[in-house]
């Protein structure tokens, strides 16, 4: 699990959130959020998922069905495949990317552009396939499809010969390949304009009078849900898979300890202080966007960095390959609560399946390619992979209050466990983290919604491109909802499926 939830949200999206949200001050509701809603939702999920496969469900609308017993419920679910599946989509667009700038880092294509302004025109120029400057337009999308044929290989292997392997080899390569670069940016010398001891000062130190802005409660807790792979899905299809016996109250905390240590201690710890070395605390706050920081800076950074260009270029590829392999890992995750769904409710191979992931996946991401410069991809990012998740747990999590019991799931949430989680938690879910939630959502409504629903602030000519994208969404939603239907109706619904027992269960 550690796989699923340790991704690009630990080492390219929380430096991101940390920079354009005041840094310490961002750090305030982002433990908040870890305590009060981070830990006892993946708890929570974990036991929502086991609970499910005990039914023989591995994804959402199943879970939901059984946990409530009202029509509704099943279709409700239709987030917890949708949502995946939109993340799904731009995220391997992104993780293309930085297969691209992996490679660009071993050959020195981007050598030689030490200044912010031309890597970041060597980056548009791999993104935008449009633009044929540098790269011939759709270079960047060939390196989205070699990332996507990878994944779609992996997901056909099943869960022992494709992403437990994938999980074996990889998570080493990751961990080992971000301590080398903490230890390499920590010992940097302070230039002129800073220093790593300020950059970690920034990341440390709060700015108590912003707290009150629910933007940044809001991206605080939007990047606890990523980074955790909470309301997504994903943590209820893997979780499917486990027995009674199966302790899901360590697992859960040591997934969410896992996942913390590698976004705060070296996460935090790498990209943030590399660019207040080199661009300063203020410089910092002038490439903070969603790319500038990790992929734009940081090629930068490692052109600057003192020894020959060679080293540089190591440095370099292992910075990009690292989040490249975070970002494989996460993506299987993501597309398997949309494997599991069409495998168990209408039989389908996991063959097939990939295959058809692959297609969607590929027409999907050409149209956030296509239409880059119009806002596509940041709508994606903020209602699915932002205010979705939050929504999602909204749901989930008052379910469980009012039709399951909360009483009920503490029971089933320390089935087979050795640890015995404290009684605090228990309150925590039952009172504070639905109240959480709930406030959070009151107040976005109040301060954000109206705003951004209506794009103040963005140009107008992304409007058509930002509402096509909603609309998109919503399509895929009413699809969704379409095949569940279609699936509860079929009288042979499940035949061919997986046998799931309750001790254990594999799948094709």
């Amino acid at each position: 699990m550690a796989g699923n939830a340790v991704g690009l949200g630990n080492f390219l999206r929380f430096p991101v959130q940390a920079a354009n949200n005041g840094g310490g001050t961002f750090m305030i509701p982002y433990f908040i959020s870890f305590i009060l809603l981070g830990i006892p939702l993946m708890w929570l999920e974990w036991g929502i998922g086991r609970h499910g496969g005990r039914f023989g469900h591995g994804t959402i609308p199943g879970m939901f069905d059984k946990l409530w017993r009202n029509p509704a419920a099943k279709y409700i679910g239709v987030l917890g495949i949708v949502m995946p599946l939109v993340v799904f989509v731009y995220y391997t667009v992104i993780v293309g990317w930085l297969l691209g700038f992996s490679f660009f880092s071993l050959t020195g294509g981007y050598f030689g552009l030490d200044s912010v302004e031309e890597v970041r025109g060597y980056l548009s120029s791999l993104q935008n396939i449009h633009d044929t400057s540098i790269h011939g337009g759709w270079v960047g999308f060939l390196f989205y499809g070699i990332t996507i044929l990878m994944i779609g290989f992996v997901l056909s292997r099943g869960i022992s010969g494709g992403i437990e392997k994938l999980a074996l080899y990889g998570m080493p390569i990751l961990f080992a390949f971000a301590f080398i670069l903490m230890i390499r940016v920590l010992t940097l010398p302070a230039t002129a304009v800073g220093s790593p001891s300020e950059g970690l000062a920034f990341i440390w130190t709060p700015d108590l009078a912003a707290l009150g802005n629910a933007r940044v409660w809001l991206a605080a807790m939007g990047q606890m849900f990523f980074t955790l792979s909470l309301g997504m899905g994903t943590i209820h299809t893997y979780s499917s898979f486990l027995s009674e016996e199966d302790d899901i109250t360590l697992t859960g905390l040591a997934t969410a300890s896992t996942n913390e240590f590698a976004e705060v201690v070296l996460g935090g710890t790498i990209a943030i202080p590399a660019a207040v070395t080199f661009f300063g605390v203020s410089g910092l706050a002038a490439i903070s966007g969603t790319f500038d920081l990790g992929i734009v800076a940081m090629a930068v950074v490692f052109q600057s960095l003192p020894g020959p260009e060679m080293l540089g270029r190591a440095i370099g590829f292992m910075w990009f390959f690292l989040l490249f392999i975070a970002g494989i890992t996460s993506s299987v995750a993501l597309a398997s609560p949309a494997m599991a769904f069409m495998q168990e409710e209408f039989g389908f191979r996991r063959k097939n399946v990939a295959r058809g992931l692959v297609v969607i996946a590929l027409l999907l991401g050409l149209a956030n390619v296509w239409w880059l410069a119009g806002g596509f991809l940041d709508e994606w990012d903020y209602w699915a992979g932002t205010f979705g998740l939050v929504v999602f747990a909204f749901i989930e999590i008052w379910i469980i209050r009012l039709a399951f019991g909360m009483d009920n799931f503490w029971e089933e949430l320390h089935h087979g466990a050795d640890l015995r989680v404290p009684g605090f938690f228990l309150f925590v879910l039952k009172w504070i983290s639905p109240a959480f939630i709930t406030g959070l959502l009151l107040w976005w409504g109040w301060t954000e919604a109206l705003p951004r629903v209506m794009m103040d602030g963005f140009p107008a000519e992304q409007h058509a491109t930002r509402w096509g994208s909603r609309l998109l969404i919503v399509a895929m939603l009413i699809v969704g909802v379409l095949l569940i239907r279609r699936a509860w109706q079929n009288p042979n619904r499940g035949l061919g499926a997986p046998v799931r027992p309750a001790t254990a269960r594999e799948v094709r």
